[in-house]
């Protein structure tokens, strides 16, 4: 069994080195989603729709996404991350545009859902790319600066969009929309084209290392296919992979539970609006030392101690009673959060082999999708066969399991984590 040994070359990559051109089109592409969000629902309602059919229009974002996550790693793996990550944007910006401009109600939901579509392959390919350019051993702290930079961008996009609204309209978000993907695009095509030229064909040093010292018959093992992929590594897509699914229905779910339990305690929409908003603001503080952490010392300092404290968090909002109190919750919920910004990226990183990542981080992808669709839906299931309180404790429970799995599943330290979880080479 051959070993990946670290590489003396590694010792002096400077993450700033690719700072602009890996991190800024998630902060613009960040930044052009956060625009739309708000007025989705209301662009609808404008439209003429329903307020359920505003809610249906507003999930098609996310169903684009988790539809188009398998598509999206074909995409990467035949074109390379690059081209991917420009394509992506450009067809960000062309959604934007058939929503700024359409007035069929149909045509606009068409728009949407190419949002959600443009954002799983921009997503894979950058979290991609980074995984491909990084060093091990910065590994996390690239990817969790890639979740950061993308939540600043979604922060600051409603507030801009606010800006263009008050000029023109509903359409002003859109067009700030189809101006931040262009903008990521642009930027994106300066991106330094990985070695050995286009997706799964570049390895990162490490894998290089291994694959310089393997076999020949290893060397010339036929390509990669998604099903290959999917079958290979079933035993952790059924492992971590569920730890994954189960992350992504926490975090789904507390996106929804502070302005339900707010509104039920009586509070006004400003007194929310502005919980919610500190509640991201410590969220997007922590996203550098949960990365700097997790390539110190291991993923399981960052990951059980982020579901753990979500979990008890989630737990105890049902219990609070007023504004002050809701607050100190929901920044505690913000916090677990944010310690555990990149995590889910950086696991699917740390077990995708090479050749062969784009496909990996495809079903990786996929997994992380269905647990945020499916923690809303058990939330309002729990809710409504129980009350709001039992739904925001299984959310609760949710992140306690979240904790258990990842803290069993994956192995102390990073090393036993890399050689665990990547694809080996016999000599």
């Amino acid at each position: 069994m051959i070993t990946r040994p670290e590489t003396p070359a590694s010792d002096s990559f400077d993450l700033r080195s690719i700072a602009v051109p890996a991190f800024g089109p998630s902060l613009l592409f960040g930044l052009g989603k956060g625009a739309i969000l708000p007025v989705v629902a209301l662009s609808v309602r404008d439209l003429g729709g329903s307020p359920a059919l505003a809610a249906l229009v507003v999930t098609l974002i996310g169903i684009g996404s988790l539809l188009s996550n398998v598509p999206a790693s074909l995409i990467t793996a035949r074109y390379g991350e690059r081209a991917a990550i420009v394509g992506a944007a450009v067809l960000g910006a062309l959604a934007m545009l058939l929503c700024a401009v359409v007035e069929d109600l149909w045509v606009f939901a068409i728009g949407i859902l190419m949002v959600g579509m443009s954002s799983a392959v921009f997503n894979l390919a950058r979290q991609s790319y980074l995984t491909e350019a990084v060093p091990i051993h910065y590994r996390a702290r690239a990817l969790s600066t890639l979740g950061g930079v993308m939540r600043i961008g979604a922060f600051i996009g409603p507030f801009v969009g606010a800006a263009l609204i008050v000029a023109i309209g509903l359409q002003g978000a859109y067009w700030v929309g189809l101006m931040a993907m262009l903008a990521a695009g642009l930027v994106a095509g300066k991106l330094p084209e990985l070695p050995g030229g286009q997706g799964d064909a570049a390895a990162s040093a490490i894998d290089r290392d291994v694959q310089a010292g393997a076999s020949t018959a290893a060397r010339t093992m036929p390509a990669p296919t998604l099903r290959s992929i999917a079958v290979g590594h079933m035993s952790v897509f059924l492992t971590v992979g569920i730890g994954a699914m189960l992350v992504s229905a926490v975090r789904a779910s507390r996106q929804i539970v502070v302005p339900l339990w707010a509104d039920s305690i009586g509070l006004d929409a400003a007194a929310t609006s502005l919980i919610f908003g500190l509640s991201n603001a410590v969220d997007m503080t922590l996203f550098y030392p949960a990365g700097k952490l997790m390539d110190r010392k291991g993923r399981n300092w960052v990951a059980v101690p982020s579901m753990t404290i979500m979990g008890a968090a989630l737990m105890l909002m049902p219990l609070t009673s007023g504004a002050a109190s809701l607050l100190l919750v929901s920044i505690l919920v913000g916090f677990g959060n944010g310690i555990g910004s990149g995590m889910v990226m950086t696991l699917g990183a740390d077990y995708s082999p090479s050749p062969g990542r784009a496909h990996f981080l495809g079903v990786w992808r996929l997994l992380s999708d269905i647990g945020a669709t499916a923690g809303p839906v058990l939330l309002s299931a729990a809710t409504a066969a129980v009350s709001l309180a039992a739904g925001i404790w299984t959310a609760g429970l949710l992140g306690f399991a979240a904790a258990a799995v990842l803290g069993y599943w994956i192995p102390r330290g990073n090393r036993r984590l890399v050689e665990r979880g990547r694809m080996q080479l016999d000599e």
